[in-house]
């Protein structure tokens, strides 16, 4: 497993904290206060009430957020002009780290932490500068400007002074984000020496208890300091009754010497895990008390060796997928893991393979590209379950990819490719949960990679299977035109990648890259992987995915195809809603489950699904 990417919670808020271009890159804050004085309305009586809940809404915001220490995840895509697509992507980065906010949310002014002075001293924060070694490569490679205090103005626009002694508001429109109606304002710092650093852009606050929803712009300069910003998208959902939390933002600035209008760079940034428990003080190895164990001692038998075998190679399973589960990698259970486990037990049927243990699945809420099998639970990373989820009328392309991404773990549980068993030991996982990644190693060796691959053709094979090839045979081909200029996504976080550990371009499945047919980007009725985040969405409080219900939108060009790019953000936004209540009692009368569907052209086995439709 590579582990040079995975780097500290410093280091990921260092990163991409306050990206700061160039003087070339922005106007400067008095040219954009003059920009600004404008369009919108002074505020009606009952507007300006509307504002002052907000204000005091964001402070407690803020608040809460110290209290918290979520995952956070960074991935950035530089870009490149092309003549056929306009842009494409020329390297990414990622970072991935837990992240305590009340380590990074401070009370001192913004004008403290620019500059010179910030670059050199580490800012605030000590622990800023043991990360700025890695900053350097960062900094070339972008041509940023250390300014660790961008990141949090990102999420909470001014973790400070977010007031009307600091701020202007100007009403521009009523506006519907998803179902949830909002009041839009132009907000705008108060001019002078303070205003450095401070938001400068327009909010959406939702009218019913005064909460900013969204909030787009950047961050006002000064001559003096010279010091720029780059542009943001930020937004937030409705996690607890009268919560809206931070989720995502996404950051893009354009190429000043393209003239074709691509962009320098484009990047998105993702917010998870706020129910997660700061790790103790004094007791970081302490466990989680275990509750809800199912009563089953009246059916209990006496256990044969091979039993006894299987059970500890269960019990090593069930302590790591817990323990990634408290450490935030893991969704919550939820319908579309079900979802694919019906896919994953239709593989067995077709290949008339019968497992004593169950196949389950889960979601890694990672950005790269990768899959796993630990024990008989089969891990698929976020991403690539958007990327692959390939919009047809008969959904058809879409089970395929799932089908082929599924086989490869499949494979490796049937040759007992297992984990290592040193994990039923209990005391092998006590260790702190932000290293997690440093202390499970998961993915398999390249022999065992070889022989699963095999297996999976074998399996993919099968007659109501085989017709379903050609699509992820596409799917890889469009990923071999991409795979050198995107690595950190192709570089996996605990499990195994698509291509394979010895290679740069060539894929563990590289035998289905032939049935694929020939890539052309120039067809607007091919479509061979989708952009990120095109499938599925994520609840930042329990870390369950939901599979969305987008609408099927033309494709006009090759520009429109975007396979494996960096998305702008725009989330249906919702109100809070309490939880199904809990199963009814044993003995109670259920109705029928409704009838579900097989895949594509293939007789569905008892209790299959197919993908949720988009």
């Amino acid at each position: 497993m590579n582990l040079r990417k995975q780097f500290t919670a410093g280091l990921l808020l260092t990163a991409f904290a306050a990206m700061t271009l160039p003087a070339m890159a922005d106007p400067i804050f008095k040219k954009k206060k003059k920009e600004m004085e404008n369009p919108g309305q002074k505020p009606t009586a009952s507007q300006n009430i509307l504002i002052d809940k907000a204000i005091v809404r964001e402070k407690a915001i803020v608040k809460l957020v110290k209290e918290r220490a979520p995952i956070v995840e960074t991935y950035i895509q530089n870009m490149r002009p092309d003549p056929l697509l306009l842009q494409a992507p020329e390297s990414d980065q990622h970072f991935l780290g837990r992240v305590e906010f009340g380590k990074i949310i401070g009370d001192a002014p913004y004008e403290k932490y620019t500059g010179n002075a910030a670059q050199k001293t580490g800012g605030k924060l000590g622990f800023f500068k043991h990360s700025l070694g890695y900053m350097t490569g960062l900094s070339g490679a972008l041509r940023l400007t250390f300014h660790e205090a961008g990141f949090v103005q990102m999420i909470l626009m001014d973790s400070n002074d977010f007031d009307r002694q600091h701020y202007t508001f100007t009403y521009v429109r009523n506006d519907f984000l998803g179902t949830i109606p909002t009041a839009v304002f132009d907000v705008t710092p108060i001019s002078g020496k303070k205003a450095a650093g401070r938001f400068f852009g327009r909010i959406w606050i939702e009218t019913r208890e005064g909460n900013v929803v969204r909030f787009n712009g950047d961050f006002a300069g000064s001559d003096e300091q010279n010091k720029f910003w780059y542009h943001f998208d930020s937004w937030r959902t409705n996690a607890q009754p009268g919560l809206w939390l931070p989720t995502s933002f996404y950051v893009e600035e354009s190429d000043p010497k393209s003239q074709t209008n691509s962009l320098k760079f484009k990047a998105i940034n993702h917010i998870w895990g706020y129910s997660l428990k700061l790790p103790p003080a004094s007791a970081e190895n302490a466990t989680e008390e275990v509750v809800g164990a199912t009563d089953v001692s009246n059916d209990a038998q006496d256990v044969s060796p091979l039993g006894a075998q299987r059970a500890w190679v269960q019990q090593a399973e069930d302590n790591v997928l817990d323990r990634l589960f408290q450490a935030g990698l893991l969704d919550a259970p939820s319908d579309f893991d079900k979802t694919l486990e019906a896919l994953a037990n239709n593989i067995l049927v077709y290949n008339n393979i019968t497992v004593s243990t169950p196949i389950r699945c889960r979601t890694l809420l990672t950005e790269p590209l990768e899959s796993l099998a630990v024990g008989n639970t089969i891990i698929i990373s976020k991403s690539l379950l958007d990327t692959t989820a390939v919009i047809t009328a008969d959904g058809a392309q879409q089970t395929a990819n799932l089908n082929a991404i599924l086989a490869f773990q499949i494979a490796h549980i049937i040759l007992g490719h297992r984990l290592d068993t040193k994990f039923a030991f209990n005391d092998r996982l006590l260790f702190p949960t932000t290293s997690v990644f440093q202390r499970i190693p998961m993915h398999h060796t390249l022999a065992d990679n070889t022989a699963a691959a095999k297996k999976a053709i074998e399996l993919l094979n099968a007659k109501e299977l085989v017709d379903g090839q050609k699509y992820f045979g596409l799917y890889l081909a469009q990923l071999q035109e991409r795979v050198k200029n995107l690595k950190s996504l192709n570089e996996p976080v605990i499990g195994d990648a698509l291509v394979r550990s010895d290679s740069d371009d060539t894929f563990w499945m590289q035998t289905l890259l032939a049935k694929g047919g020939k890539l052309n980007m120039a067809d607007n009725k091919q479509v061979a992987a989708m952009p990120l985040a095109s499938f599925l969405r994520f609840d930042p409080w329990s870390d369950k995915v939901i599979a969305m219900h987008t609408a099927i939108e033309p494709i006009l060009g090759a520009p429109d195809k975007m396979p494996f790019e960096v998305a702008p953000v725009y989330l249906k936004l919702s109100y809070y809603k309490a939880p199904e209540p809990p199963a009814a009692p044993a003995g109670t009368p259920v109705p029928p489950p409704a009838d579900t569907t097989a895949p594509a052209g293939a007789a569905p086995a008892t209790g299959t699904a197919t993908p949720p439709a988009q």
